[in-house]
């Protein structure tokens, strides 16, 4: 999740969305010739969120084996700490996208 986010994120001058797209495809398998590869922003967006779930539900599993003492505290913190941190990403993600939205309604046609 954070990958995809960091890359898009880097971007300058030298660097552009085509790089972005070749490394992400490298990292998945190459496509097929005569199809284009690239990542979209639902599919950004659909793995933020996939990732995001799995974190929390990956945190609160950590957090009932702790309970039952299954594991040990340290575990429990990391665990609980990288989905609040997932969590945090994922909110000022949309808080960026919602604000954008609303730049864009207000521009006049």
């Amino acid at each position: 999740m954070i990958e995809n986010i960091t890359r898009v994120g880097s971007l300058s001058s030298t660097r552009s969305l085509a790089d972005i797209t070749e490394s992400s495809s490298t990292m998945r398998g190459a496509m097929p010739s005569g199809e284009t590869a690239g990542v979209s922003f639902a599919s950004v967006l659909g793995n933020m969120t996939t990732d995001t779930m799995n974190s929390l539900k990956a945190a609160e599993m950590k957090s009932f084996e702790g309970i039952q003492g299954k594991a040990d505290t340290r575990e429990v913190v990391d665990a609980v700490l990288q989905a609040q941190q997932s969590l945090n990403t994922a909110i000022a993600l949309r808080d960026k996208v919602v604000n954008a939205y609303l730049e864009i309604s207000k521009m006049s046609i």
